[in-house]
């Protein structure tokens, strides 16, 4: 049989494949976070005829001679560029802006995906359109940081956060004036029971080195203590217990108690001269519930409380590869980690994994032009090679009519 039947063969096969992955890719140019395929050949096996040979004395050397067999699929490519974001204006649907995809977890399986558009179940988790429950880092409460513990996103809308009496004062900035100036500033104090009370700090310079710091309202005015300028500043306590009736009804809201020595920090001030631009930070928040929430560029999820608090409940993960086409298509919008494609690393958005932008959703990255232009390409070599194979088949019967 005429080896030039069976290339066709194979090159009709070939093209099928190529218009199958081109069928795919036009199906999925609205699909969210879609990666394209593509199709590309290389020849299969030669026959040689007759091998080459070398140059000799009074003869030159001659190539070899061979018939090749056809063509084969040499990749089927997922292509991993990025697509432009389109704005839904809708806080839960996530695009990311560069490298990266989010992970999704269904048990114990993890995947990744570039679409976006997530929602929150029954229970507050944050998942996709399938219920796979999207991953991230859990917040120390300390340091306001992302930790190491990768865990499911759980937003609860009726979250309540408590109130916290104020029991620490951080001082910052600058303190400088003339001895006997006075600098006052107004801070918000949380008793015990959650009432907030307006309160001015007055300090007062007293030397050439320290100033006098006490607690004003009303008509009570106690000294609280001093700072000691000299090197690292010092705060020292008043010698004298001191209580504070801020609401003026004859009771105390604030005491000695309230703020003992050690949480009075002064490491951050100074006394140089300049301009005066002392800062009084106290903690401590009245009772509020959860309003809202937002997530930032890094995946940031902060929670807004009616107290006028912004408390961040979790940073979104994204993972990077070392080899994104060695992914393998898992389904619904879905990526697995393969042998080739690398361990997963994940962390936070940023660091070479992108950004995240909220109200936005990465379109397909099909281009439509470029795919009709392929399957007009894709389909004029399949007719090609049905020519192939109507050619052989007449030499063929040509052949058979030998013997009439």
């Amino acid at each position: 049989m005429l080896r030039s039947m069976y290339s066709g063969i194979s090159g009709m096969k070939n093209f099928q494949t190529k218009l199958d992955v081109i069928g795919n890719n036009i199906a999925n140019v609205n699909t969210f976070g879609y990666k394209k395929g593509r199709v590309t050949f290389k020849d299969t096996m030669n026959q040689t005829i007759s091998g080459a040979s070398a140059a000799q004395d009074n003869r030159g050397g001659k190539n070899p001679m061979q018939v090749g067999l056809g063509s084969t699929i040499a990749t089927i490519d997922t292509i991993h560029t990025g697509s432009s974001l389109q704005t839904t204006g809708r806080s839960l649907d996530l695009g990311i802006d560069g490298d990266g995809y989010f992970v999704v977890k269904q048990g114990d399986a993890q995947f990744y995906t570039r679409a976006g558009n997530f929602y929150l179940d029954d229970d507050g988790n944050l998942v996709n359109s399938d219920g796979l429950k999207v991953q991230a880092y859990k917040v120390d409460p300390v340091t306001k940081k992302p930790t190491n513990i990768l865990d499911d996103v759980s937003i609860n809308v009726n979250a309540v956060m408590p109130s916290k009496a104020s029991d620490s004062l951080t001082l910052s900035g600058n303190l400088f004036g003339e001895i006997g100036e006075t600098f006052t500033q107004q801070i918000k104090l949380i008793d015990s029971n959650g009432n907030g009370h307006n309160v001015e700090i007055e300090f007062e310079k007293t030397s050439a080195t320290e100033w006098s710091v006490a607690l004003m309202s009303g008509n009570s005015a106690p000294n609280i203590g001093k700072i000691t300028f000299g090197g690292t500043p010092v705060f020292s306590p008043s010698s004298t217990t001191w209580s504070l009736d801020a609401n003026g009804d004859g009771t105390n809201d604030f005491s000695q108690a309230d703020f003992p020595a050690a949480n009075i920090n002064v490491l951050q001030m100074t006394s140089t001269a300049g301009e005066l631009t002392a800062l009084v930070n106290p903690n401590g928040n009245s009772k509020g519930s959860l309003e809202s929430f937002n997530i930032g560029s890094l995946g940031e999820i902060n929670g807004v409380y009616s107290n006028g608090l912004i408390q961040t409940l979790g940073f979104i993960a994204l993972a990077k590869f070392s080899n994104t086409s060695g992914l393998t298509k898992a389904g619904n919008n879905l990526f697995q980690e393969s042998i080739n494609s690398g361990t997963a690393n994940i962390n936070v958005a940023g660091e070479g994994r992108g950004s995240i932008a909220s109200g936005s959703l990465e379109m397909s990255n099909v281009d439509l032009s470029e795919e009709f232009t392929e399957m007009i390409t894709a389909q004029r070599g399949f007719q090609a090679n049905t020519r192939i194979i109507t050619t052989s088949d007449e030499i063929l019967q040509e052949l058979v009519n030998l013997k009439r």
